[in-house]
């Protein structure tokens, strides 16, 4: 079920990217939608479980490598942060689909939008769920993708090719900035997993 949460608009933005011209425009907006808010009502019950009900859940599907002490799984962590981002990404998202359908539909590839905007909170959703910081990174990179598709939507456009430009020029700042922050991270808690740097900084803070 928690995965699901990911899978929903991870799922919209294939179907509705490669199968469009199947679904129609009305099809293709009520497809990506109706996902949405699929994953907009499972966060709610993710919310319930996790905040109210006092639980974390850490999922890990595999394990990508092994390094002498670098340990690095694929993971995803649940806990009461995730579950409060994930009703408002989800949420959010849910209304920017149902306002895009109503205000881009004389536009000719609102199919080609509506399947960026998917794209778009996937990964978002996999930024705020990721069990490590390298994942986290991953999420992030591909947040800063789906901006660079959004923003050169209009591509015929100068003015939307300048602004996606910069976007994506003014996101490489901010990878060196992480990269160095995710060495300095390593060197300290020598770990990437949350789980391990969360739990060695409450020893710290004892000390």
């Amino acid at each position: 079920m928690y995965i699901l949460v990911l899978l929903f608009p991870l799922l919209s933005c294939i179907i509705v990217g490669f199968g469009g011209w199947l679904l129609g425009v009305y099809g293709a907006c009520v497809f990506s939608t109706a996902s949405l808010f699929l994953s907009f009502l499972l966060s709610c019950f993710i919310f319930y479980e996790i905040l109210y009900c006092g639980t974390e859940v850490t999922i890990e599907l595999f394990e990508w490598f092994s390094v002498g002490v670098l340990k690095l799984s694929f993971n995803f962590l649940f806990d009461s942060v995730t579950t409060v981002m994930l009703v408002v990404v989800t949420g959010i998202s849910f209304l920017v689909h149902l306002y895009s359908t109503s205000y881009m539909e004389n536009d000719p590839h609102l199919v080609r939008f509506m399947s960026y905007l998917s794209l778009f909170t996937f990964f978002m959703l996999f930024l705020v769920t990721s069990g490590n910081l390298v994942q986290m990174f991953f999420g992030w990179e591909g947040v800063g993708l789906s901006s660079y598709l959004l923003v050169n939507f209009w591509f015929t456009r100068i003015e939307a090719n300048k602004s996606a430009l910069k976007a994506i020029i003014v996101n490489r700042f901010g990878d060196v900035g992480i990269i160095l922050a995710l060495g300095a991270t390593f060197f300290v808690f020598r770990s990437f997993d949350y789980s391990v740097i969360f739990s060695v900084s409450e020893d710290l803070d004892k000390v």
